[in-house]
């Protein structure tokens, strides 16, 4: 069982009346503390599929009292263990109604997909990183180096929050998204130009050349890695494992356009960005998909009102640019790559 502990921060009579509220909710446990500043704690053990709607009803409630503060906290585990009896079982149906089965609630998803969303440094710096990694790992032909590269996944996090930011109506997140997006996309293709210079490319490698070969079967695996990334997020594990099949999709693609590019082979290099813009595509509009089907929207009706617009625009977007790059595919599909190589 996955559990949170909800901690409210609020005036005496507000935490009482709150307390009375999450009782109806047929939570796992709660407790209540009086803190020596005048405020109450209330603490509540409850499953995280009840999360957002507890969350969401107190919020709605009490969120204009003064001092009212809610904070959610990952609990790895409790003695003695709790029943999963029948008396949970109508809460829980609720809850996944509102809130989507098996899912972390909307804060606790935002806090965890915003940190993909800033272009710091250290983003940058792991970019460079696998970047590097990845370019080595092609050019020696070594699929250990390139999957060694993939796991440090940078690319994931702003490619989840961009999708998160459709689906909410984030414009801020968005631009956030975008800009992260951008910054790592360019410069991991800064880099790998540069190796495409200084050392010399063997365009008859495997990893290199099956990269330029672009079929319909790579919408395929993009699409999964998009859902598969969103997926890890909303259930609350760690993204690092599901980041390598994004990094799968984007990464070694990627670095194969700039290597190919900085060595001169400007025809190949073409096959690697169709690939490349391919799954990129596929990453977003899988994402939006998967967040709708999981049930994320924002808390307010006008807010939820805006999300829908935004999510119909980015979707209508994506798939309209995916069909046209899945006719390009099938059009460079009728080349002979190989004989491209000079």
């Amino acid at each position: 069982m996955n559990l949170r502990m909800m901690e409210l921060i609020a005036p005496p009579d507000t935490a009482q009346q709150a307390r009375e509220i999450v009782e109806d909710q047929n939570v796992i446990g709660i407790w209540t503390d009086d803190l020596e500043d005048g405020y109450a704690v209330l603490r509540v053990l409850l499953d995280v599929e009840q999360t957002e709607t507890v969350s969401d009803t107190l919020s709605e409630k009490f969120g204009n009292v003064d001092g009212f503060r809610i904070m959610l906290f990952s609990v790895e585990a409790t003695l003695p263990q709790p029943d999963n009896e029948e008396q949970n079982n109508n809460s829980k149906e609720e809850a996944d109604e509102k809130q989507g089965p098996g899912r972390v609630s909307r804060e606790e998803l935002y806090a965890d997909v915003t940190g993909g969303s800033e272009l710091t440094p250290v983003y940058l710096a792991m970019v460079i990183l696998s970047t590097l990694v990845a370019g080595v790992g092609l050019l020696l032909d070594d699929v250990a180096t390139i999957i060694g590269a993939m796991v440090i996944a940078p690319l994931l996090g702003p490619n989840v929050s961009l999708a998160l930011a459709a689906t909410l109506g984030d414009t801020d997140l968005g631009w956030r998204s975008l800009k992260a997006n951008a910054a790592g996309l360019l410069v991991s293709l800064a880099v790998a130009f540069m190796m495409g210079l200084m050392f010399t490319v063997n365009p008859e490698s495997e990893e290199l050349i099956s990269r330029t070969m672009v079929n319909l079967k790579h919408i395929i695996i993009a699409l999964a890695a998009g859902s598969a990334g969103v997926l890890a997020f909303t259930r609350g594990v760690p993204a690092t494992i599901v980041g390598v099949m994004v990094a799968v999709a984007l990464l070694p693609p990627l670095v194969d356009v700039g290597l190919l590019l900085g060595a001169g082979y400007m025809q190949l290099a073409i096959g690697a960005g169709i690939l490349t813009i391919t799954n990129l595509i596929c990453i977003n509009l899988a994402g939006i998909s998967t967040f709708l089907i999981q049930g994320v929207r924002p808390r307010s009706w006008w807010e939820e009102k805006k999300a829908k617009k935004a999510s119909r625009i980015a979707l209508v977007t994506w798939f309209v640019l995916l069909v046209v790059f899945a006719s390009i595919i099938w059009y460079w599909g009728q080349f002979d790559v190989e004989a491209m190589i000079p």
